[in-house]
């Protein structure tokens, strides 16, 4: 009972990247890049492990980004001429590739990290991918014309990919669909139908993980326009309700999201965010077993799961490292509260 986990990503070490960044530069090359990052997940899958998670990641230390991590394995994306571009409904500019060929991947993605991290830890191993939409929304299109035909196109080598990682001994695949809290109707209409392809034929368990983003000042910005109660996930959780997604990532701890919108996700693991990734005050144990508390009025008590709201990558090590023992210690005391 309340199975603890991350959302997906951890701050990467000094001696990786540049720190508290969204987009770090990596400070070596080659060879040497390639033990920084095998060192860097083997130190993270300890930190869970010492925390008290249930469930372990690789914490996304081997990529740059969430969404370019994947694409740069991609034939048919120019890296090279790289365009400033808003994303996420023009709420920042970033600077992103152009997909000017047909999709298609060049190999496996991510099996270095996988299989490192699937060797190294006994506990349910979960690795993350960017969604379908959330991709499209993070590159440019200068040869489809179509932003559904573009994300079908992304979906397929999704599943490709998640096939291979499923084969690794992967036992959660959850694709990042951050943008599904931005483009609602587009979510419900195009987004969770191109979600289906990305995880067909999939029988390891299937998550989606739909946040209000990262805490770097954009999203804390935007996050003061959406008035006292933030409703997008109403949207889409009846669409993800109806299909074969078995667990549902969503930002609850000091958030405006209405708890009872949980409901619409009847039948559905809830992967309830009980710690604030906008904030370096560190939860209390007390405080994660309420959040739980609230939740279960909404999501019975087996099909809850303590998470954090989204990843942790822009935060210090140390901030990190303290709320994910908050995690596993409120969780732990949740269970006493609410076990029998």
């Amino acid at each position: 009972m309340f199975d603890t986990a991350i959302a997906g990503s951890l701050p990467k070490p000094a001696w990786l990247a540049e720190t508290e960044k969204l987009w770090p530069q990596w400070k070596s090359q080659g060879a040497e890049l390639q033990q920084a990052k095998a060192d860097a997940t083997l130190l993270w899958i300890k930190a869970q492990e010492d925390a008290g998670l249930d469930v372990i990641g690789d914490g996304e230390q081997a990529r740059q980004h969430f969404v370019h991590g994947f694409v740069e394995q991609v034939e048919g994306i120019d890296f090279e001429h790289k365009v400033t571009m808003g994303i996420r409904n023009n709420r920042y500019d970033a600077q992103v590739p152009q997909v000017v060929a047909p999709l298609k991947l060049k190999g496996r993605v991510h099996a270095f990290e996988a299989q490192l991290a699937r060797k190294h830890t006994k506990k349910k191993l979960k690795f993350t991918l960017p969604g379908p939409m959330t991709i499209v929304d993070t590159v440019a299109d200068r040869f489809y014309g179509d932003k559904v035909k573009m994300a079908m196109a992304f979906a397929e080598l999704l599943n490709q990919e998640a096939l291979a990682l499923q084969a690794d001994g992967v036992d959660i695949i959850q694709f990042d669909e951050p943008a599904f809290n931005v483009y609602m109707q587009d979510a419900a209409d195009w987004g969770v139908a191109a979600l289906e392809v990305a995880a067909r034929g999939l029988t390891c368990t299937t998550a989606v993980h739909i946040c209000y983003g990262y805490g770097i000042k954009a999203n804390v910005d935007w996050k003061q326009t959406l008035g006292e109660e933030w409703r997008q996930y109403e949207q889409v959780f009846p669409a993800l309700a109806k299909s074969s997604i078995q667990q549902v990532s969503l930002e609850c701890f000091h958030s405006h999201v209405p708890p009872e919108l949980m409901q619409l996700l009847d039948g559905k693991d809830v992967m309830v965010g009980v710690i604030d990734v906008a904030s370096d005050v560190i939860e209390t144990p007390e405080q994660v077993a309420d959040t739980i508390g609230l939740a279960l009025k909404y999501v019975p008590k087996h099909k809850l799961i303590a998470c954090t709201n989204c990843g942790l990558a822009p935060m210090s090590r140390e901030v990190a490292m303290a709320k994910l023992e908050a995690l596993a210690q409120g969780a732990a005391l949740a269970r006493q509260r609410y076990g029998a």
